[in-house]
């Protein structure tokens, strides 16, 4: 085999073997509990040699520069410095695969660190750094690109109709770290993946590697379709042990190698090794593949269906909105103490007035109230009332997200509500710290995922937030199109005050995408009034309303105001929304009855 044959040819009739972890055995090999290898590519370069050729002996065919954290900001390298490790880092890898005269050398490019709290735009600075990364790649004559352990295909669409642009007959293989589970670390399926891989035409190959071992991803991946398409899997060896206060994994190439087999299985055409992989794992693997059978041209496993025992939920919130029907849900908060009675006589009495469904938010302001899933439960079995407990990204992890919503699922919950939630308070932020392992959108994505996969005979009914108060709407309605596309179902507004917002309103309607419910919160006071308008994030009340109040109003006359200023909102909102979001300010359930009552 010459490497005159393009890559894309020798995949056609072979399975490409990758090496495994240059990181396993430079720590191996210098006594240093560290994987961040790139500088030995200057320091040490004969040991970095040593690396490729040994797996090249091992049997691969393919392998990866040692570049993968070869970044400014993992580094914490001037540019001029990471620009040497890349050209030395890609010249060290051409000399051993030159001697060898049939391996493939692929530009092995990791994430570049993303910083910021619920971040969720494309900062320049980020895909600069990854212009830089490829750019030296390019000029080093490069034309395989793997981008390995992602979690998203932020950025990667971008930069792999750069590198087409300045080499279109590159090949691109993008990467993606998953639990064992199947989701990455910023909670998007390995199926979800898939649809995205296919539908982005510069990327040539997608794949999975790091995470979890070869049968945590045999599990994941073993009912996908691959037909058709390029697919890697680089697992690790397994879970490491801490010894010595260093991670070591245990040397165990025949299971490796007996788990990579069953992955062959499912058509995947390119296997290699990730973390604790060495290349006893690849002769190993590359022994077995010599002396098995080709597989048949076309293999299609059927994809394994979930079953779900019990009856389904009536869902009467999505059913009355699906039938058109105005509808009506209130949000109360939940108690900040043990002492559930309010909220749930608070429930009962909205039922009673005709509410279609509560919503209980979750530990609004970052203050720690009760669970929202729990009360929302709560309220389901002891009022009968639909609930649609709010789900934010703040305070859990993706696992503890995941498990959340399997358990709101098995107490007959099926409403969900997706947000970011609200920031924690700065002189807090020492002692608390916000998690924000997603955001509203990739959550969303998620748990439709898990819609699709776990929950696909009696789904979720899933909704996002909307707010009409930001300056640009413009580009708010953009984030909803995307909330819209990753499966929210229904929105909630943010408390409309200006009448404005009805154009945008129309819009939406017009649309008929998404049923949206528009939010209300009636201020019952001058004080409330000017604390919510200057206070509460993403809110602005016209001076108009304010004004109605003065401070020697009676309470009944403060109640009485708000009361009306919500009417009038109602009857300018009602004809371009499919129902109303009450917020009951302090909890006062009898206000929002009133309100009812009167224009409802």
């Amino acid at each position: 085999m010459s490497l005159q044959l393009p890559l894309r040819e020798y995949l056609k009739s072979n399975i490409l073997v990758t090496d495994g972890a240059m990181g396993t055995l430079y720590s191996q090999y210098t006594g240093l509990n560290s994987t961040l290898s790139e500088p030995a590519n200057i320091d040490m370069p004969e040991l970095i040699r040593k690396i490729h050729n040994a797996y090249i002996k091992a049997g691969a065919k393919l392998i990866r520069t040692n570049t993968f954290s070869a970044n400014t900001i993992t580094l914490n390298l001037p540019r001029e410095k990471v620009r040497e490790i890349i050209r030395r880092g890609y010249d060290i890898a051409a000399e051993s695969a030159a001697v060898n005269k049939d391996v493939y050398v692929a530009a092995d490019i990791g994430p570049v660190p993303e910083t910021g709290e619920g971040r969720t735009d494309i900062t320049s600075s980020v895909y600069d750094e990854y212009k830089f990364i490829v750019d030296e790649f390019l000029d080093c004559g490069s034309d395989i690109f793997i981008f390995e352990t992602f979690g998203s295909f932020d950025f990667l669409e971008d930069i792999a109709k750069y590198i087409k642009s300045k080499n279109e007959s590159a090949f691109i293989l993008t990467q993606f770290a998953i639990n064992s589970d199947g989701y990455t670390r910023k909670g998007i399926h390995a199926a979800t993946l898939q649809k995205e891989a296919r539908s982005i035409r510069s990327i040539d190959a997608y794949g999975f590697n790091c995470g979890v071992g070869a049968a945590h991803i045999y599990k994941v991946i073993r009912n996908m379709d691959f037909i058709g398409d390029i697919v890697s899997v680089l697992p690790n060896s397994g879970y490491p042990e801490l010894v010595n206060e260093r991670n070591v994994y245990t040397s165990n190439p025949e299971y490796f190698a007996d788990k990579m087999m069953d992955i062959r299985q499912t058509g995947a055409r390119i296997l290699g090794g990730c973390c604790g992989t060495t290349p006893s794992h690849i002769a190993e693997l590359s022994d077995r593949l010599q002396i098995s059978p080709p597989l048949p041209k076309k293999t299609l496993v059927k994809r394994r269906q979930y079953s779900f025992s019990g009856q389904a939920q009536i869902n009467s919130f999505s059913k009355a909105l699906s039938a058109g029907r105005f509808t009506i849900a209130v949000e109360l908060d939940p108690p900040f103490g043990i002492d559930m009675d309010k909220l749930i006589s608070g429930a009962r009495e909205l039922k009673d007035a005709g509410v279609d469904a509560i919503t209980v938010a979750d530990s609004p302001m970052a203050r720690a109230g009760v669970d929202s899933i729990i009360a929302a439960a709560k309220l389901k079995r002891e009022v009968d009332i639909e609930t649609i407990p709010h789900i934010c990204c703040r305070d859990r992890n993706i696992i503890a997200l995941k498990s959340a919503m399997v358990g709101a699922y098995i107490e007959g919950i099926r409403n969900l509500l997706i947000i970011t939630g609200d920031p924690i308070a700065s002189q807090e932020r020492s002692e608390i710290k916000s998690v924000f392992n997603l955001n509203s959108m990739q959550l969303l994505d998620m748990a439709d995922t898990m819609n699709q996969e776990i929950f696909k005979d009696d789904p979720f009914y899933l909704g996002a937030a909307l707010n009409l108060n930001v300056h640009n709407r413009e580009t708010e309605l953009k984030r909803m199109e995307q909330k819209i596309n990753y499966g929210a179902k229904f929105f909630l507004t943010q408390p409309v005050y200006q009448e404005d917002a009805v154009e945008y309103l129309k819009r939406i309607k017009n649309e008929g995408k998404v049923k949206v419910l528009a939010g209300i919160l009636p201020p019952v006071s001058y004080r409330n009034a000017v604390f919510l308008n200057n206070e509460v994030p993403g809110l602005r009340i016209p001076d108009h309303y304010i004004k109605r109040f003065s401070e020697n109003m009676s309470r009944e006359e403060k109640q009485e105001t708000g009361i009306g200023i919500a009417g009038e909102i109602i009857r300018f909102v009602r004809p371009y929304v499919d129902g109303i979001y009450f917020i009951a300010p302090f909890r006062r359930t009898d206000i929002i009855v009133e309100i009812i009552k009167r224009y409802l």
